[in-house]
């Protein structure tokens, strides 16, 4: 049995490469990003206007003179005009700095009259103030942004601004999610007391989908090891990913692991030295696919999906590692050792902006109801009994921040 750092080393190891895609700038946010984007040019690229007003001459201004004759308008997107001296030039914000000026007088600091423009007398300005100087933000060819992140909206406008119309970005991998049971029914078909509703599927296809894995699909097969295996083949054949949901145990229905070891797939592992999700297996499929078979229980399922899942396609992804996230222990939790204990929390923050977390265990690994409210789970290590509060450990959130 692997414990819970082997497993996931050992999944990022052998997880394969998703490849890459160009698509239009205007569809990227959301997706992984696959090439380095450079400057097109400098940023601003010319002295920039930060203020509505009129461009002066500072040394005139600073000399005495306070009435300048207006020479005429430039607005942003404007050609660049020239200063005569004694002059001064009515600008607005965005406009590039006109040849000559190097002085913003704020248009509240001035009245105008007869094609004149007058600064209050008691106004004291500055050389160079309200410019934005060019390249200021960054120079032409300057590295903006390197590949391996999520596009976010930001990035777009990056994107977008180094002159790009479409851009290299990780191909959305093909996922199947599997759930597996007689006793599993479907939400809006009648149920019988002895049955229970489908919700493994349909909380992996929502965990999936909101880390940006779009192509995911959902099947529910019954107990039968023919069908099974028929369903199972079908969907190796269309799919870079399988994830599926119960059926991995020592049950006599536990079909998963034997059938898809009939149908090439190699397990890599099964068993992990964690609670709850102990069953855990990972395969590679006869032509590279990933497959992911999850423990049935509802809790078990989702941290599962989260804690080797959802990091795995990071991964194939391109995505570079995440950073860590600590938590604070606000009480003290003690449990039996020889496990690594995956505890749900919610998370406050202190008046010192510290993370506190407070431990939100299940009454069992059904009991998915509990998770209601809470940000994610800590990890809490196997060598370890007590764990007093003040105690910080690892956090694992549902959805990490860099998603």
């Amino acid at each position: 049995m692997l414990t819970t750092i082997e497993a996931q080393a050992t999944i990022l190891r052998e997880i394969g490469d998703l490849g890459s895609e160009r698509v239009a700038t205007g569809n990227c946010v959301g997706r992984m990003l696959r090439q380095a984007v450079a400057a097109e040019r400098d940023q601003p690229p010319f002295d920039r206007v930060m203020m509505d007003g009129i461009a002066v001459r500072f040394d005139e201004l600073s000399a005495g003179t306070r009435s300048f004759a207006i020479e005429g308008t430039q607005h942003a997107g404007d050609p660049q005009m020239t200063l005569p001296e004694g002059r001064c030039i009515e600008i607005m914000t965005g406009a590039s700095l006109p040849d000559g000026a190097d002085c913003i007088i704020p248009v509240e600091r001035i009245s105008t009259e007869g094609g004149e423009a007058v600064v209050e007398s008691d106004y004291t300005a500055q050389r160079r103030q309200f410019i934005h100087p060019r390249a200021s933000d960054h120079a032409a060819e300057a590295a903006l942004l390197r590949p391996g992140k999520r596009i976010m909206p930001a990035d777009v406008a990056i994107i977008v601004s180094a002159g790009l119309a479409d851009v290299e970005v990780s191909s959305v991998p093909r996922i199947r999610v599997i759930s597996t049971g007689n006793e599993l029914v479907p939400a809006g078909e009648p149920i019988e007391d002895h049955q229970i509703r489908l919700s493994n599927g349909p909380a992996l296809v929502a965990m999936l989908t909101q880390h940006g894995y779009l192509r995911t699909e959902h099947d529910h097969l019954l107990d039968d090891r023919e069908a099974m295996r028929e369903r199972i083949a079908e969907h190796l054949g269309s799919s870079d990913v399988l994830v599926l949901s119960g059926g991995v145990s020592m049950g006599k229905a536990d079909f998963v692991p034997e059938v898809l070891k009939e149908l090439g797939v190699q397990v890599v592992f099964h068993r992990v030295s964690q609670r709850p999700g102990k069953p855990m297996w990972f395969g590679i499929g006869p032509s590279g696919q990933s497959v992911f078979a999850l423990p049935g229980n509802p809790v078990s399922n989702l941290v599962c999906c989260r804690q080797y899942v959802i990091p795995a396609l990071h991964k194939a992804s391109g995505g570079t590692a995440l950073p860590p996230e600590f938590a604070t222990l606000s009480q003290p939790v003690s449990f039996k050792p020889a496990l690594t204990c995956f505890l749900p929390t919610r998370i406050v923050s202190n008046a010192a902006g510290q993370l506190l977390a407070l431990p939100t265990p299940t009454n069992t690994s059904g009991d998915f109801a509990s998770l209601t409210g809470t940000e994610g789970y800590l990890e809490l290590a196997l060598e370890q009994t007590d764990f007093p509060s003040g105690t910080t450990v690892p956090l694992h959130r549902w959805q990490h921040p860099a998603h």
